[in-house]
């Protein structure tokens, strides 16, 4: 008799406790929750040729940015796609494509696959979130994009906790957060324990500009959440940004340092550099001093982790060099994004580069020209991926150049014009 998963799923397996260990650690890697690995490797002592363990450990590696061990992991499991049925083969596939670089045709392959089996969450959760297939798509119409995926499935999924939760995400990033926080809080209800759920609702409540739940939240959340599981330095992150909101500047470092710093985090390298770079450049746009040496850390961890341009990373690379007054480096950076786009290698194009021109503008103290640069791309600033939460470090300095050139009514004129967003970060004498 075909065992199946928690979503209904036949899997080829006849391993009771190679099923019971994969629901386990599937269920793990949705959440973001414990270490997947340990749960899938007893499954595969259980069953070695249980084809969709293969490829749950392989995901599990590329979230960790470990390549090399996903792409092993997927092709043992191509090389037992025969003996699966349709809907594993299919599975198999879009993993086959992802790990091989072939995103377009893994995000293809999604959309069909879904239609033939719309309960296979694991291989849709690629192409949810804002760093997913789509989100990393580099298009301007992303974020509907991902609710036109996920809308359609609403009735295969019902109340489902993961579900419900990348579905709220996905509202809450077309200025829905209202509906996405009713989603979330649901979701939670269920699964109060999974650090993506817990996560997306650090969104909702940002949005919402509920700076002070936010932080009372995290603050009673994190400690639970060991710093080497995959979302820690994220999550802390958002923590650092909600006492930045309440202008509680004096807990911020504290924290960045014991959970956020590069040489301290375990966390994916695209999260610890960007949501570092971030941090930094939001904390002086809001009025505090350079920490240069907190800089340097960032600028010799991408040297050593994030060494080429790629997508999100490209519109933060350079910032650290301009902090530290490095023209040499960030020319280097410069060249290096103009390069990597004439290969088309950047899904954003040329976006990035100039959000790095605008941001050496700025760093100058050429406000005009950081305007001049930023105001022209502000509805394709979408298309570097990530979340509004996470692109708004270029949003607020559009702002603070319009405070820095003598125009803050027109900063607070824009802050107005998004009616889906009660508030925005702070930016020094905004409101002065």
């Amino acid at each position: 008799m075909m065992l199946q998963d928690r979503y209904g799923n036949r899997v080829s397996t006849e391993s009771n406790v190679a099923l019971e260990v994969y629901i386990e650690s599937v269920d793990s890697v949705l959440s973001a929750t414990n270490d997947p690995l340990i749960g899938i490797d007893k499954a595969l002592a259980a069953d070695p040729e249980f084809a969709l363990a293969h490829v749950t450990k392989g995901r599990q590696f590329m979230l960790l940015g470990k390549m090399k061990e996903a792409r092993e992991s997927i092709l043992r499991a191509v090389a037992l796609a025969p003996g699966t049925t349709a809907r594993e083969q299919s599975h198999i596939e879009i993993f086959n494509l992802l790990s091989s670089g072939r995103s377009p045709d893994a995000l293809t392959l999604t959309r069909t696959h879904m239609k033939d089996y719309p309960r296979d969450a694991f291989a849709l959760a690629p192409s949810t979130s804002v760093f997913g297939l789509i989100g990393f798509g580099g298009r301007e119409g992303r974020e509907p994009e991902q609710v036109d995926l996920l809308e359609p499935l609403v009735g295969a999924f019902g109340d489902d906790w993961w579900f419900l939760s990348v579905y709220a995400f996905a509202l809450i990033e077309v200025g829905q957060w209202q509906r996405g926080r009713e989603l979330i809080e649901r979701a939670l209800e269920q699964k109060p324990r999974s650090a993506n759920t817990a996560h997306i609702y650090a969104h909702a409540l940002y949005e919402a500009g509920e700076d002070r739940p936010l932080a009372d939240y995290l603050e009673a959340w994190l400690p639970d959440y060991p710093d080497t599981n995959l979302l820690s330095c994220h999550a802390w992150w958002h923590l650092c940004l909600a006492r930045l909101m309440l202008g509680e500047h004096d807990a911020i470092w504290p924290i960045y340092d014991a959970h956020c710093a590069p040489s301290i985090s375990d966390g994916p390298a695209i999260n610890v550099f960007t949501d570092g770079v971030a941090l930094l450049w939001r904390s002086e746009l809001a009025g505090m001093e350079r920490t240069t040496e907190r800089w340097q850390a960032l600028q010799d961890y991408r040297e050593k982790t994030l060494a080429h341009p790629m997508v999100f990373v490209d519109a933060h690379g350079g910032l650290p060099a301009l902090a530290l007054g490095d023209a040499e480096r960030f020319s280097d950076w410069l060249e290096a994004l103009t390069k990597a786009d004439e290969k088309g290698r950047l899904p954003a194009g040329k976006i990035p580069g100039k959000i790095n021109q605008a941001f050496e503008a700025y760093a100058a103290e050429d406000w005009s020209k950081a305007i001049s640069i930023l105001e022209p791309i502000q509805d394709q600033i979408i298309r570097i991926g990530g979340s509004r939460a996470q692109r708004d470090f270029v949003l607020n300095t559009l702002l603070s150049a319009y405070v820095k050139d003598g125009r803050a009514e027109t900063a607070r004129a824009l802050i107005s014009a998004q009616s889906d967003r009660p508030r925005a970060v702070p930016v020094s004498d905004l409101y002065a």
